[in-house]
């Protein structure tokens, strides 16, 4: 029997790709192989929307809502029942710390289900009385019912907790989904087909695909009809691409794409959470966030200093081994994706950045010498148009700017296609509230990074995405809306 993690899970059942092709599931740490995963066929697409189609019109349904998000709540007990084997699997794929997955990805991912059965569960429509001409009035309402076959195109930063992140809410309102996780990250989402199976979710209700885009997966999985709306997290340019599909048909879409946020550092501020918060939001996940900050803006009269702190604080991050408890840095997902942060290194110093600390590969000796490894690295000096100030990197690094006043740095932060996030460091309460509304991003953290509701709408604006997801805005997206008029 293959090992579930490269296979493909449809109709409740695990199978190998109709396309009869494999590939293999590298290690960022070493170069080793953590398996092979089998890639869906456009067959195997279609049947996965037949799956998740039948089943809208089976049990799941016609379940009534209170037994629909028990089912839901069930996935948390679930997942935490096989919590190791979840870690296991996330580790191997990504790389990461044992210590960053085990209190984040994995915790997160199960909660994701009850947040959202409890959303759900506490969700009420509107009412409202209206004249009319003969006297007697009308009554109108707003009901819900699922919006159908949700496609869900997952990344691979945080492949668990952003998967259930999309799955929850489809789950709780009563849609069914096809998964595609990305190929550098397949493992968990097709052990969730495990859990799914032994909590009693109908066969049809969650399914998995794996493969790439074009020509694969992906594309076979965003052009068929049977989808009544697409998901995404990733790439600004891949979210293009889905949407001039998704107009096919009119589907909905909700996307999370790119990023290149900014901090601002006032002079004004806590020097220790600003170094503490910053050092979390530029170097966390080795740079793989898409909250995270590539761009630093910092008061001048506290340039110098912040500098030297951050710099102190990079050169003091550990990247070994993911189960090394000293460890405190992974690599990047792959390869490919080192070729391209390297890229962008040997460029900020080939336009004469002055380089704080990094700029090149860890010597971590030949028993990780073919992971995918770069050092933290900080930059000053570049000019505002510089493609390491505009481009959206994705790695462990940041450039640091001074500033001189708030409408100079609001200039700044907002000098960008993207408008993910933003951090404000500052003591002085009016200058967060005046600065922060100004900024053009979808969330904004005061003193804070990665600080998050999960009742609050997160989402992006400008290029980094389309709508907003988290607690009943979630509902908009995953639910269709009708009024009800009577006439009294």
């Amino acid at each position: 029997m293959d090992d579930v993690r490269g296979l493909n899970f449809i109709n409740g059942e695990y199978r190998r790709g109709s396309s009869g092709k494999t590939f293999d599931n590298i290690s960022p740490v070493d170069g080793s192989l953590v398996g092979v995963v089998h890639e869906a066929g456009a067959s195997d697409v279609d049947a996965a929307v037949r799956a998740a189609r039948a089943a809208l019109k089976g049990p799941w349904g016609t379940m009534a809502l209170a037994e629909r998000l028990k089912i839901v709540c069930a996935l948390v007990d679930g997942i935490q029942a096989r919590f190791d084997d979840f870690l296991a699997a996330e580790v191997a794929d990504t790389g990461k710390p044992v210590s960053l997955a085990s209190h984040l990805d994995i915790p997160r991912g199960a909660a994701n289900f009850q947040i959202f059965a409890d959303i759900v569960r506490n969700h009420h429509g509107e009412s409202f009385m209206m004249p009319t001409p003969d006297g007697t009035g009308a009554v109108n309402y707003t009901v819900t019912r699922p919006k159908g076959v949700i496609a869900t195109i997952c990344p691979w930063n945080l492949p668990l907790l952003l998967m259930t992140w999309k799955v929850g809410p489809a789950m709780a309102c009563g849609n069914t989904v096809v998964v595609k996780p990305s190929e550098e990250t397949p493992s968990t989402a097709a052990m969730l087909g495990e859990v799914m199976n032994s909590v009693g979710v109908p066969p049809g209700v969650y399914n998995v695909v794996h493969g790439f885009g074009p020509g694969s997966a992906g594309e076979f999985l965003v052009k068929h009809p049977g989808v009544d709306a697409i998901t995404f997290t990733g790439e600004t340019r891949t979210g293009e691409a889905i949407m001039q599909n998704a107009a096919i048909g009119v589907r909905d879409v909700s996307f999370e794409l790119g990023g290149k946020n900014p901090a601002i550092v006032f002079a004004d501020c806590d020097m220790d959470k600003a170094v503490e918060g910053t050092m979390r939001s530029v170097f966390a996940n080795c740079g793989q966030v898409c909250l995270g900050t590539e761009r630093v803006y910092v008061e001048r009269p506290i340039f110098d200093e912040f500098v030297a702190r951050m710099k102190q604080g990079a050169e003091a991050l550990v990247c070994g081994r993911p189960e090394d408890k000293s460890t405190t840095m992974g690599p990047l997902i792959s390869q490919e994706h080192q070729d391209k942060v390297l890229g962008f290194y040997k460029r900020a110093e080939a336009e004469g950045a002055t380089v704080v600390t990094g700029g090149g590969v860890p010597d971590l000796g030949a028993e990780l010498a073919k992971g995918a490894w770069v050092e933290p690295t900080i930059w000053t000096g570049l000019p505002d148009d510089s493609a390491i100030i505009t481009d959206e990197i994705f790695g462990p690094c940041c450039h640091i700017r001074p500033f001189d006043n708030e409408d100079e740095v609001i200039r700044l932060a907002n000098d960008t296609p993207y408008g993910l996030a933003c951090s404000i460091w500052t003591e002085n309460l009016s200058r967060a509230h005046r600065v922060a509304p100004q900024i053009e991003a979808g969330i904004l953290w005061v003193n804070s990074w990665f600080l998050r509701d999960l009742r609050t709408p997160f989402g992006g604006s400008k290029q980094s995405g389309i709508g907003r997801e988290g607690g009943t805005y979630s509902l908009e997206f995953y639910t269709d809306m009708s009024n009800v008029c009577v006439k009294l």
